[in-house]
């Protein structure tokens, strides 16, 4: 069945910290309704299994189509990296995952000098941003930063704290004394800590380097996917959006509203609903 003109967009995450893309994709799509899904009960996917990981991506994903949505958006980078094919498996959903728009972004800004990817273990792991840099530019130098303390710094809202900046000074250092000039943002969490990515690496590298965002770039290549497809949505009123989290401890809601930010101008409040997609750990 053919997706539907007026369904939903469809963006899951294994937290919050994909609501920095739902952000992008609300700036960028205005007129798109919008359901997001969390899994909260089940956060961090970046220790996990690969196998662990699709399971637990088709659990979400099925729950996205019998939404109706007609665009599904992985905003998770490690099931970006391990678990993108066959998610809408009978389906003509199409799946959009945040790599392949990441790896374009991070090359169209790059001058010529190496790629740093900060990412967590299981995208580091997976050498998914390294083999969609290969494909597009063999010869690019990439180094790949596992970054694991960042996503709890987020969490706990250290996002301008010394510890977060001696964390950062840690995980950079190994880029000193190379040629990187641009650096991914490889998991939803990390532009939250833009500020001090920036400021450490400036002083690591002892210049200004490029930080590429994904989001940006996805809610880019979605708006084009659904012209391609013929499921632009006409500019009207606002679409609406609604947010599902499968667990919802007493922090979600001051986190979500830390991801969802300031950036997009709604009079509804951020309101997260609990839904049980869990089929097993």
């Amino acid at each position: 069945m053919r997706p539907d003109l007026e369904g939903a967009i469809g963006v899951f995450d294994s937290g919050l910290g994909g609501l920095t893309v739902a952000a992008a994709l609300a700036n960028a799509l205005p007129q798109e309704a919008m359901i997001y899904l969390g899994d909260t009960a089940r956060v961090p996917y970046g220790n996990r299994s690969p196998a662990t990981v699709v399971r637990y991506a088709r659990t979400n994903t099925d729950f996205l189509l019998r939404q109706g949505v007609k665009l599904v958006v992985v905003a998770c980078n490690t099931v970006s990296a391990h678990a993108l094919g066959g998610l809408a498996e009978g389906s003509t959903t199409p799946v959009l995952g945040v790599i392949r728009p990441g790896a374009r972004a991070a090359l169209a800004r790059s001058a010529g000098g190496a790629i740093a990817v900060l990412g967590t273990q299981a995208t580091v792991r997976s050498d998914a941003y390294l083999h969609a840099l290969h494909e597009l530019d063999p010869e690019r130098t990439v180094h790949q930063v596992a970054c694991p303390l960042f996503v709890p710094l987020v969490e706990e809202g250290w996002l301008d704290h010394p510890v977060t900046t001696l964390v950062a000074r840690e995980y950079l250092a190994p880029l000193k004394d190379t040629s990187v000039d641009t650096i991914i943002l490889g998991c939803t969490h990390y532009p939250l800590l833009r500020g001090v990515i920036d400021a450490v690496a400036r002083e690591v590298l002892g210049r200004p380097v490029n930080l590429v965002d994904s989001a940006e770039a996805v809610a880019a290549e979605a708006a084009a996917l659904l012209d391609r497809a013929g499921l632009r949505t006409p500019l009207a009123a606002a679409g609406a959006h609604r947010f599902y989290v499968t667990d919802a401890p007493s922090t979600s809601q001051r986190v979500a509203a830390r991801f969802w930010g300031g950036a997009v101008d709604r009079e509804a409040p951020l309101v997260l609903e609990h839904v049980d997609v869990v089929t097993g750990s």
